[in-house]
């Protein structure tokens, strides 16, 4: 597997290198190689368009979507590495959604739970995040 971006360096990722329709569908595998479910959907920061989360859903009686975050995340030809345990994603809190979006505050709720930092932007609607 390799990694999308090349964290080392100061250069701007390119936007080519990632394509939503090209990971939906994918196994995300965490950190020890556990499978954590199929990617559903992605959000991106809204200010750089560089994915942050990505979802999935668990359970087989009402199923939920779980967040996951995709800093780091390594390409493989069938499934997504992320650099979090499945244990951390499945003890993340739930997000009920209300349409396409996450509100302000569930969205400092995700970082924080993942260990990261948030800062609401200066937008009428301050959210980060938006689905792709």
């Amino acid at each position: 597997m390799t990694e999308i971006f090349d964290q080392g360096q100061d250069e701007e990722p390119e936007q080519s290198k990632w394509n939503v329709s090209e990971w939906q569908g994918k196994a995300l595998i965490d950190c020890d190689g556990e499978k954590i479910g199929k990617l559903q959907d992605v959000y991106v920061d809204v200010e750089t368009d560089q994915p942050q989360f990505g979802t999935v859903k668990e359970g087989f009686i009402g199923r939920h979507l779980t967040f996951v975050p995709l800093g780091g995340v390594q390409i493989g030809p069938d499934a997504l590495k992320v650099q979090v345990t499945k244990e951390r994603v499945r003890t993340a809190p739930d997000i009920e959604m209300h349409g396409e979006e996450l509100s302000q505050a569930d969205e400092s709720t995700l970082y924080h739970h993942f260990e990261m930092n948030y800062t609401p932007i200066d937008t009428e609607s301050g959210r980060r995040l938006a689905r792709r």
